[in-house]
């Protein structure tokens, strides 16, 4: 038990600096390039901290705990969306972007759909994997298209692509500086997430918890980590919407990416009559999360307390489900 605490301390640690280290180089470079910090956050950081639920969910579906898996991925993206979401906004209400609206979250509302009509035989195959890697691809290639669009559009964009050309020397290694630092906070928070989650399926073991309690509430919020400590730290530095993108973000990618990959690599079961549940509570958040995303505004604190109310309450209910 004191190894698994000792790794659960390690993790954390590793976890706060590497986002730390991964906020400060990714708003940096996003200065830099003059590219859209919600764009940085719906690709880079959300990349990076989506991390820890590739390597777990993949891991699981080839050791056959296809409950952990899909825990997995439901919980985390349950966690993103009322935890961390609702933890940002109390911290520092958030500014919604003004095209997230219109753009990522219809997405994000797709990829919530996709999940239980995936299920209905079961399983999520091969071919439905490789189907949602290539959806994972196409997103990515939209969500960059867009940095050149708003490029395009914008005269501040013009002006950086200018002192861009005109860069020193010293300005060239401040900006390969400021990708060390994103790549080390990237190490830092897969390698954290790993130590973290090792340590807690090893405390949960001790206390005979079964594996699909595992995946929705401890690996889930173990592998969400990442997620929520760079999003509390963008909070705190008032990069919002870093934030804001690394939660819609890891969400889209959690489906697409990482239970794709997973499937595509071995097919991860589910059973529809023990994950309904689970999956409603999905649909309600993501609904909830949806209309708070709406429009650009500001996302106020009474809401960020709602969303982590409601994810106590599903922490509540799933405990009681076993």
């Amino acid at each position: 038990m004191w190894l698994d605490l000792a790794l659960l301390g390690a993790g954390g640690l590793l976890l706060y600096f590497g986002a730390e280290w991964l906020i400060r180089g990714a708003a940096g470079i996003a200065r830099s390039f003059g590219v859209p910090a919600i764009v940085v956050g719906l690709t880079v950081v959300a990349y990076g901290t989506s991390a820890p639920e590739l390597v777990v969910t993949t891991v699981a579906a080839l050791q056959g705990s296809s409950d952990v898996a899909l825990g997995n991925v439901v919980g985390s993206n349950i966690a993103n969306l009322a935890l961390i979401l609702g933890v940002a906004a109390v911290i520092y209400p958030p500014r919604v972007d003004v095209g997230l609206g219109r753009r990522e979250v219809p997405v994000l509302v797709a990829t919530t759909v996709a999940l239980p009509l995936l299920l209905l035989d079961g399983q999520v195959s091969r071919l439905e994997g490789a189907v949602l890697l290539v959806g994972g691809v196409a997103f990515t290639w939209f969500t960059l298209k867009l940095v050149r669009t708003v490029s395009e559009q914008s005269v501040l964009a013009d002006e950086a692509r200018q002192e861009v050309a005109a860069a020193t020397e010293a300005e060239v290694e401040s900006r390969v500086r400021l990708v060390g630092l994103v790549v080390v906070g990237l190490g830092a928070l897969a390698g954290g997430g790993k130590l973290f989650v090792d340590g807690a399926v090893g405390l949960a073991r001790d206390l005979g918890v079964s594996e699909r309690l595992v995946g929705l509430t401890i690996v889930a919020v173990g592998t969400s980590l990442p997620e929520l400590a760079t999003t509390v730290v963008a909070a705190l530095r008032r990069h919002s919407d870093i934030a804001v993108g690394n939660v819609v973000g890891s969400n889209i990618f959690n489906v697409l990416l990482v239970l794709g990959g997973a499937a595509s690599i071995h097919p991860v079961s589910g059973d529809l009559h023990r994950s309904w549940l689970d999956l409603v509570a999905l649909g309600v958040v993501t609904a909830l999360g949806a209309v708070s995303l709406r429009t650009a505004r500001r996302l106020p604190r009474a809401e960020g307390v709602a969303l982590m109310a409601l994810y106590v309450a599903f922490l509540a209910l799933a405990a009681s489900r076993g």
